[in-house]
């Protein structure tokens, strides 16, 4: 393959359309996975992807666009490969690796990444272009060439026996798991059921084993949907996981079920049997709805009373006595400055209501996205003026979203950079172009978090252990924010080390969610 140093790779926005489009077309039609980064932004973020590199990860391009090639390790981050990978981008250099990367759902394969600058006329590295290729196929087969017979032989003899002493204990863990389990023949006779089956649908082990499935309890188990699972999803997807059945039970009343069915399959032959996972979720959803409920009842009722309290409030500062003790005027400072923070309690509050009952709407606009942002940065410099905000990049983008969603998003990043670094007083916001999508991120010098945060930050009423002792909240923030996002078909994430501090970015299609959905 020649270099990038050999080639005219010509990225300027002077390359003739026709050009551009068979070059995406070229590039979409090549089996190899190939992206291209943007070296003169911070963190090398991916500006194009084409398809095989999609199909080859299981990303999307809209959670490609935007990020370092780093998050396909996942948190595999020990690989010398990656040290290479560093040191060649750092010296404008082209390298080989084979590197062991992971795809959305979590599955590794072993990629073998070919990457290379491509310089401007004055030999300044403006990008860089990597080619992709999945050799797990060969990775495996090297790996099965390196082992001895005799090895072999002794696991298979091993596996053979662990198996046999372990039917017994597997038994007896399918019993007492919280789940109900039946395994099915190919016409969806039952084979076994477990207790909790039995326990949970109030039917005896004689009525269930060796009758078929949609016969139970008098046809209560001849279900449209869960006929579906079997019939029309499950040849086709298997396994499927978490998928919702609600029914109207005859003798015990309307379930929510959650079913997770998968077709045993043996040195890939289907068998046949079918193993059915039934999770009754009935009360933990009944519980869900009845907080939902009463967030949205309580943030209402709450919000009646805070609006008299402000204007009293308000009423007492006009009014306000020329010669007014200092001890008053901090006394009501106080006052006013608490009630804001009630009141800004109470509107995330109602928004989380609405997101649960879908009921956010978004009025979406055409507007200035640099202006946005730096109007929401000004805000907050205003706000606290003890920290210093650096703002870098512009865009120059013209946005259809709702701007005042996105300007609530902006400012709670803030607001979090802020609070969660309470001995650093610099926070800095980029801003950029990464293709069809504007790129924000927000990065402080604080705390940092932990893997296991960091997988649940973004989940309603979820805070940290460590941040709990520290600081107040209810963790709803970023829910808000991660949902106002995604109903902009944009990403949210977070990139973040324990005593290094935190970068929150996102991505917002600049055309608007219907042309990226």
């Amino acid at each position: 393959m020649d270099t990038a140093k050999n080639r005219d790779f010509d990225l300027s926005a002077n390359a003739g359309a026709s050009n551009i489009q068979l070059m995406t077309m070229a590039l979409d039609a090549s089996n190899s996975g190939v992206i291209i980064t943007d070296h003169t932004q911070p963190d090398n973020p991916i500006i194009y992807c084409n398809k095989a590199f999609e199909n080859i990860t299981g990303y999307s391009r809209k959670d490609i666009i935007g990020h370092n090639c780093r998050f396909l390790q996942a948190q595999d981050r020990n690989q010398k490969e990656r040290e290479i990978l560093a040191h060649c981008i750092a010296e404008g250099e082209e390298c080989r690796v084979e590197i062991r990367n992971y795809k959305k759902n979590g599955d590794l394969f072993w990629n073998e990444l070919y990457m290379a600058p491509v310089k401007n006329e004055a030999g300044e590295v403006t990008h860089f272009i990597g080619i992709q290729n999945d050799v797990t196929w060969r990775k495996n087969a090297e790996h099965d060439l390196r082992q001895q017979k005799t090895v072999m032989e002794k696991k298979i003899r091993e596996r053979t026996m662990a198996l046999k002493d372990s039917e017994a204990f597997l038994s007896s863990i399918i019993e007492t798991v919280r789940e109900g389990l039946l395994v099915l023949d190919p016409d969806f006779n039952v084979l076994s059921a477990n207790y909790h089956f039995l326990r949970t649908f109030k039917v005896s082990l004689e009525e269930t084993v060796g009758r078929q499935l949609y016969d139970l309890g008098n046809h209560q188990w001849d279900i449209p949907k869960l006929r579906d699972l079997l019939i029309k999803i499950l040849p086709t997807n298997n396994p499927v996981v978490d998928f919702e059945v609600e029914h109207d039970f005859p003798h015990i009343g309307r379930k929510l079920m959650l079913l997770n069915a998968y077709r045993v399959e043996f040195e890939g032959q289907f068998k046949d049997q079918i193993l059915l996972a039934i999770e009754d979720i009935t009360e933990r959803r009944e519980v869900e709805n009845r907080k939902d409920d009463f967030l949205s009842i309580a943030s209402h009722e709450l919000r009646t009373p805070l609006t008299t309290i402000k204007g009293y409030v308000q009423l007492l500062e006009r009014a306000m006595p020329e010669n007014a003790s200092q001890k008053f005027l901090s006394t009501f400072g106080k006052v006013s400055v608490y009630v804001e923070r009630l009141n800004a309690l109470i509107g995330e509050l109602l928004d989380v209501s609405r997101i649960q009952s879908g009921n956010m709407e978004l009025h979406m606009a055409r507007f200035d996205f640099d202006a946005m942002i730096a109007e929401a940065v000004d805000g907050m410099r205003a706000t606290v003026p003890t920290h210093n905000i650096l703002l870098k990049g512009q865009t120059g983008a013209s946005v259809v979203a709702d701007e005042s969603h996105i300007a609530q998003v902006v400012t709670n990043l803030l607001s979090n950079a802020i609070k969660y670094a309470p001995d650093s007083k610099q926070i800095e916001v980029n801003i950029a172009n990464v293709s069809e999508y504007v790129k924000v991120s927000v990065k402080d010098f604080g705390l940092g978090m932990s893997q296991e945060d960091r997988k649940k930050v973004f989940e309603r009423f979820y805070r940290g252990v460590e941040i709990q002792k520290k600081f107040p909240g209810m963790g709803i923030g970023l829910y808000i924010c991660d949902q106002i996002i995604k109903n902009h078909n944009g990403t949210l994430w977070v990139e973040s080390e324990i005593g290094k501090g935190s970068v929150f970015s996102f991505t917002l299609p600049k055309a608007g969610k219907e042309q990226h959905g």
